[in-house]
């Protein structure tokens, strides 16, 4: 494919992200007296005490809020998957994303007791839901069904790519103007470890080997299968990990083409969305983490509307979140996907904003504040 092709998409892109927010510093600053002021050892609740000044910057106010808090499982298949790289076949995307708009699946649950909620979005599974029990309740978006085998062929068109980007924006704002304050990522689809992996690999300069798990339980064998094809795909498109990390921000919009997935531009799209509007957005694991990095690398200063929520299982992830400078509270080894991990960070982000809401101070308690030294 001709070079000009992703110019002019990535033109578009440029063109339609022109306006972006950055937190504001007053509203960071209120909320860190705040916190401070708290009768409790100073930065006594860690990461959250960290995370909830961030949030007051995103929001412009530190009057920070996480309620309503929604979740979009962004369902998708792969063409790699013909190459033998997973366990299962795409018929698994269909059946589970079923599950997501019947309410049953995993993160379903998990979401009812925290007080999320949960919305599917088909960007792009291969077979058709009509008839599938809890489809009608999935958002159709369908952009392909199912990427092309990246081995053989770009996953994606400059077209498809910018579209699936485009989406994710478009329910940002959507969910943000429908008065929800936060917002959170996961996926499904079988075969996206291997396309997050590829990605990962190439967006921060580490050897495939490296950066290749195995997705939902291959043996050794299928692992050793899962790193040539990822390989031998890098190679036909002309990305080298020798190279280093790749940055130049049109390039990785090549990469997310060539070997990425529709749910990782999709969630890629929310990111953006988070600095175009003024909303947190939650990383779930090390595909949705693929897309935070990518949507950063495309267009800097994306991080400053991210929260990493998990440090999971798949070898990919501490790099990950090192390239975009945070870190997660929660070290559980988690593997299950759909946003889970970004379920699980919601309850515990919403006990520390107890504290800081709660705002008993030390006066209340009869005794002295503590200062704050600079460290010499």
């Amino acid at each position: 494919m001709e070079h000009n092709q992703y110019s002019e998409q990535w033109k578009k892109l440029t063109g339609l992200t022109e306006k972006r927010k950055t937190p504001d510093p007053e509203a960071m600053a209120e909320a860190r007296r705040r916190l401070d002021a708290i009768a409790k050892p100073l930065d006594g609740l860690g990461f959250f005490e960290t995370m909830i000044e961030r949030i007051a910057g995103m929001q412009g106010s530190a009057e920070v809020q996480t309620d309503p808090a929604m979740l979009l499982v962004f369902c998708a298949d792969n063409g790699i998957v013909e190459e033998g790289v997973t366990q299962s076949d795409a018929s698994v995307t269909a059946a589970v994303a079923g599950s997501l708009g019947r309410g049953t699946s995993s993160v379903c649950r998990m979401a009812q007791t925290a007080g999320i909620d949960v919305q599917a979005v088909n960007i792009g599974i291969r077979d058709m839901l009509d008839g599938i029990d809890g489809g009608k309740k999935v958002r159709e978006h369908c952009i392909r069904r199912g990427t092309r085998n990246f081995r053989k062929a770009p996953a994606m068109t400059p077209e498809e790519t910018c579209a699936a980007i485009c989406l994710g924006m478009d329910l940002a704002k959507e969910y943000y103007e429908r008065g929800y304050r936060i917002l959170l990522t996961g996926e499904m689809g079988i075969g996206n470890t291997t396309t997050s992996a590829a990605m990962a690999a190439v967006l921060c300069g580490v050897s495939t080997d490296t950066m290749t798990g195995r997705g939902a339980g291959l043996d050794d064998a299928g692992l050793q299968r899962k790193r040539d094809v990822i390989r031998e795909g890098l190679k036909l498109h002309g990305f080298d990990v020798s190279d280093g990390a790749l940055t130049e921000p049109e390039d990785v919009f090549r990469l997310l083409c060539c070997v990425g997935g529709l749910d990782i531009a999709g969630m890629a799209g929310v990111f953006l969305g988070g600095m175009l509007y003024g909303i947190p957005v939650v990383i779930d694991g090390v595909i949705s983490a693929v897309a935070a990095l990518t949507a950063e690398r495309m267009f800097p200063g994306c991080r400053a509307y991210m929260l990493a929520s998990h440090q999971g299982k798949e070898p990919a992830m501490q790099c990950l979140l090192d390239a975009l400078g945070l870190e997660a509270p929660i070290h559980a080894n988690l593997a299950l996907g759909e946003g889970t991990g970004a379920v699980m960070l919601l309850p515990l982000l919403r006990m520390a904003l107890a504290v800081y809401q709660g705002n008993t101070g030390f006066d209340a308690l009869g005794m002295d504040a503590y200062e704050r030294y600079t460290r010499s």
